[in-house]
């Protein structure tokens, strides 16, 4: 019986540094912001500590900077024909996409002040977005554990 498929050579991940794939590297970023911008919104629905909406607004405006990074990364490898072909590359681009504008509409509803920055359009806005983050970040760990993108 022969092993073929196993010594198939893998696409490219064109965004690379020695060969690794970027895109875990820049989506570990906005993955723990928006994350942490969720967490922060709960807790400020429990306290009356303005500071809360405070971390929640930074952590939002660096989840957007550095998904728009790791958007950039999942748009250059799709640039290469092996890629485009497998649905979990377009699914994670297109997943990436809707986290980014609901990021940056939960950015401006965190822009407000007082109790409605958060209570209750931002936190339903953050609870979204990390529902939407969950299976972004699970086809971006398939291409490259199940597709073998990026790896040699």
């Amino acid at each position: 019986m022969s092993n073929r498929s196993a010594f198939r050579a893998s696409p490219p991940a064109r965004a690379s540094i020695g060969g690794q794939p970027l895109f875990g590297v820049f989506m570990a970023v906005p993955a723990v912001c928006f994350v942490g911008a969720l967490l922060t919104d709960f807790t400020y629905s429990r306290s009356p500590d303005m500071q809360w909406t405070n971390f929640s607004a930074w952590l939002l405006a660096f989840g957007e900077l550095f998904g728009s990074l790791a958007l950039l990364i999942a748009l250059i490898d799709l640039s290469h024909a092996d890629v485009r072909r497998i649905a979990a590359a377009r699914w994670r681009a297109v997943g990436l996409i809707v986290v980014l504008v609901l990021g940056l509409f939960n950015n401006f509803v965190h822009s407000r002040d007082a109790w409605t920055s958060v209570v209750p359009q931002g936190l339903i806005l953050s609870v979204v977005t990390v529902l939407v983050l969950l299976p972004t970040l699970w086809l971006g760990r398939s291409l490259t554990y199940r597709h073998r993108v990026g790896v040699a």
